[in-house]
């Protein structure tokens, strides 16, 4: 199985992680990122939320225009996959919690 990881990559990890603000993260993935890489990462992302929340598909299709393909990626990312939107997710809400 193909690993993301190197050392090339842990340095765009790194990046990431010196981000501060929402801004500063529009900032650095608007140049690193085209706009519609962006809008597909922010459509898994709201999937994936619409998902965790019990949102039935074809609700999800008709509010964020993913494919029922895209939808089944995310859903599977989700039960099988190695939990990064679970721990996002999970921060954010209990961030807004407190």
């Amino acid at each position: 199985m193909e690993t993301l990881k190197n050392e090339r990559m842990d340095q765009l990890m790194k990046a990431l992680l010196t981000l501060e603000t929402v801004e500063e993260a529009y900032t650095f993935l608007e140049d690193l990122c085209s706009i519609n890489e962006l809008k597909a990462m922010e459509q898994r992302y709201t999937v994936a939320s619409m998902l965790r929340n019990k949102i039935p598909y074809n609700v999800i299709v008709k509010e964020t225009g993913a494919s029922t393909t895209t939808i089944s990626r995310v859903n599977r990312s989700l039960r099988y996959g190695k939990n990064g939107y679970e721990i996002v997710m999970g921060r954010l809400e209990a961030e807004e919690n407190q």
